[in-house]
């Protein structure tokens, strides 16, 4: 069986999908899947074993420049290899118009969410069967739940397994010390206000290298890079990496011993490769999109509007800290928590 799958973004997103192809493995042993993703996230894919050929596609870039797109030839390449099988299924695990379109243009019976249960009820159009999942849970449950009802096995009810094959990540090392176990810091995310305070991050790392322990922080940008120093400034036993891709901080991340982290897609991919991590929740909610996995630990904001699902903070009450919600999440409190996973 050959299934083309259509989920392009995000990071977390992406990994959210890979427990649904271990599920489907496990009924039908000689499936086959490709893979329609953005190029940022093309390596992820092909970490499981069933996935067979990754198809990237570049709309973020593409939306920028439409009609560079078209000239340079990228956009007829893509088609060209999006239509270059026929598959017994095409399922769109997104539910978005952007993905119901790419859906559209595959080769194959199309297959997602009905018009309840996509976020984008508009993409249905584009589908030949549409199934129904309920959208109040888990982003996993709700992936392996579509999966079962389209290739028609019964719903999983075990432990989300991602089934990465971990001899298909790079191995590299990056350690100050050789005598010292690893923390990781995934300080990045993207809305300003799940980022946990920076004084917060530099007081918990006294803590946890006070215990014996090094502190590795990875980056991805400048910002998150100058985060970086201000929080390892003054601390022997914290070490800024250099500038990875996925592969290579998935190394790092599956050789530490725990990792801390805010709602971030790293904080997902240390789920699926069950490093224990503690991750921190301000306006988002944990109970749907979480990181997933055994050796998992959730600490969300108890405050007035929390979850409040906003990237801009609008609390208007006295506060301690930026945003206010984290002021219900202090180092102490955090510390406390994380040595449970020690």
């Amino acid at each position: 069986m050959r299934v083309l799958i259509i989920k392009t973004s995000s990071m977390g997103d992406i990994l959210h999908t890979l427990p649904a192809l271990t599920d489907a493995a496990k009924n039908y042993p000689d499936i086959q899947f490709d893979w329609v993703v953005e190029e940022n996230f093309s390596e992820i894919p092909l970490w499981h074993p069933k996935v067979n050929r990754v198809i990237p596609i570049a709309f973020r870039r593409w939306r920028k420049q439409p009609l560079k797109a078209i000239s340079s030839g990228e956009w007829k390449n893509f088609y060209h290899h999006l239509r270059a099988e026929k598959y017994d299924a095409v399922i769109d695990a997104q539910g978005l118009v952007k993905s119901a379109f790419i859906t559209r243009l595959a080769r194959g019976k199309r297959c997602g969410l009905n018009r309840h249960s996509a976020w984008e009820p508009l993409a249905t159009l584009a589908y030949q069967q549409t199934c129904a999942v309920k959208p109040d849970q888990h982003a996993v449950a709700r992936v392996r739940q579509l999966f079962a009802a389209i290739l028609k096995y019964p719903v999983p009810t075990d432990t989300p397994d991602y089934g990465i094959d971990q001899a298909r990540l790079q191995t590299v090392s990056y350690a100050e010390s050789a005598n010292k176990e690893n923390i990781i810091f995934l300080h990045g995310t993207t809305w300003p206000t799940k980022h946990w305070p920076e004084t917060y991050w530099i007081e918990l790392a006294q803590q946890i290298t006070r215990a014996g322990f090094q502190i590795q922080i990875p980056w991805g940008n400048q910002p998150e890079y100058e985060r970086a120093q201000r929080i390892s400034a003054g601390n022997k036993d914290i070490y800024i990496l250099p500038k990875l891709n996925l592969n290579e901080i998935a190394s790092v991340l599956k050789n530490a011993k725990a990792a801390v982290a805010v709602d971030t897609g790293l904080g997902h991919l240390a789920a699926a490769l069950a490093v224990p991590t503690l991750s921190l929740y301000g306006p988002t909610d944990a109970k749907l999109t979480g990181a997933m996995g055994v050796n998992q630990l959730h600490l969300a904001a108890q405050f007035p509007c929390a979850p409040c699902l906003k990237s801009t903070c609008t609390y208007q009450g006295p506060r301690n800290v930026e945003p206010a919600c984290f002021g219900s999440l202090p180092p102490t409190l955090v510390w406390e928590n994380f040595k449970r996973l020690l």
